[in-house]
């Protein structure tokens, strides 16, 4: 359980700390603040629909070019050094929310926080994503899982079930009970 407890913040590989723009780490980099690190080689950001033009203008200062657009709702950049940012913009309703309350990394970074970083996963149900939610859901604090429980019961509670059956696999995949996971 040691490992699995152990969070590692490698280094991005791009300055994101000079963005002026709200917003936050999605994706499999957001992940390592919740369980142990995957690898992963783009960089994926969360940001309000309403900014998208003032990161992109941020972007282009910082030597990105648009690359492409993404289905889901954003844009692909690349950087000078071949670095890859997904741009996923979002103007549902808990979006600024998730932005603002955002944790942060050891570097600083902003992380989006676990109840968010879920929702976004589920709706996107892949196979990875599932994969990611259940363990790290596995390994969340009761507070963490209740706070988990608000967000999807408020904003998708067609999953609240699911939700609860990936708590369990979560739990199962790391031989813990309800009171050795904290």
């Amino acid at each position: 359980m040691e490992f699995y407890r152990r969070r590692d913040w490698s280094t991005l590989g791009v300055d994101l700390t000079s963005i002026r723009t709200p917003f936050a780490i999605v994706g499999a980099i957001a992940t390592r603040l919740y369980m142990p690190e995957r690898v992963t080689h783009d960089i994926d950001l969360f940001v309000h629909a309403d900014d998208r033009h003032t990161l992109a203008r941020e972007l282009v200062e910082h030597g990105f070019a648009k690359h492409g657009e993404l289905s889901i709702g954003g844009s692909t950049w690349i950087g000078a050094a071949g670095e890859v940012l997904d741009v996923i913009e979002s103007n549902d309703p808990w979006a600024r929310d998730a932005i603002v309350s955002a944790n942060r990394a050891p570097d600083g970074s902003p992380v989006i926080g676990l109840p968010y970083l879920v929702l976004l996963k589920l709706r996107a149900s892949r196979f990875q994503d599932t994969a990611d939610v259940s363990k790290m859901l596995g390994l969340a604090s009761e507070e963490n899982l209740d706070q988990v429980r608000e967000v999807i019961a408020k904003y998708q509670s067609e999953d609240r079930e699911d939700l609860e059956s990936l708590i369990t696999l979560g739990r199962i995949e790391f031989g813990a009970d309800d009171t050795s996971v904290h």
